[in-house]
């Protein structure tokens, strides 16, 4: 069996909706540029707030894709 190598990167995503769309939009978002995506773990979820009240959604998530460099 061939060995492989996973690189891990962390994300933020935003909504303004809810912490499920805040990790949909990083997973999307960063299918377009990496190849591969393997796991994806949410390690955060935040709120952006405003005058007392939420602004934002953020879900920070830490996600791995196959390594193909030399």
């Amino acid at each position: 069996m061939a060995e492989s190598v996973y690189k891990v990167i962390d994300l933020i995503g935003t909504s303004t909706e809810s912490w499920e769309k805040a990790a949909a939009a990083a997973i999307k978002r960063a299918s377009k540029t990496l190849r591969d995506l393997r796991v994806a773990e949410i390690t955060l979820l935040d709120m952006a707030l405003k005058d007392g009240k939420i602004e934002s959604y953020r879900a920070k998530i830490r996600v791995s894709f196959k390594y193909e460099g030399e």
